[in-house]
């Protein structure tokens, strides 16, 4: 059996240094409930590091997605993260009206993407799935107003 990895231990096998401010941002992120906003992260880090700036913290937050440590979830409310865990792949629901996310333990990527991609010279490396719409309570509130 393989030893799961810590989001710190990524980032070093990686070949990143482990900064106060890495460290803190994934202290945050685990501390905080799933999809969470930068600036809830950044109250999170404030609590040991009072100097924390929000761009250091998007700074921070950039690069931990780029090497998919954590996932950006786009919303057109302010854009939520959550930790990647390598045991439970899965993509988001997201409601353009409230913002609510969920997840959905189903991948839509299949070997035929691969190869049109391989076609075009590309070689895939990472993929998003996110599926926009309105969850129940938004669906409710909106039929009433009718």
């Amino acid at each position: 059996m393989t030893e799961k990895l810590t989001p710190l231990d990524r980032l070093r096998a990686k070949g990143y240094k482990i900064t106060p401010q890495r460290r803190a941002v994934l202290q945050a992120l685990a501390a905080c409930p799933p999809f969470t906003t930068a600036q809830q992260i950044r109250e999170e880090v404030q609590k040991q590091q009072p100097d924390v700036s929000l761009d250091t913290v998007y700074r921070n937050l950039s690069l931990l997605a780029e090497l998919d440590i954590v996932h950006e979830i786009f919303r057109s409310s302010g854009n939520v993260y959550e930790l990647v865990d390598d045991e439970h792949h899965h993509h988001h629901l997201v409601c353009t009206e409230c913002g609510r996310t969920e997840c959905i333990d189903i991948c839509p990527m299949i070997d035929t993407y691969e190869q049109e991609a391989a076609k075009k010279g590309f070689q895939i490396t990472g993929h998003i799935f996110e599926l926009y719409g309105l969850c129940s309570q938004c669906q409710e509130k909106k039929s009433h107003k009718k």
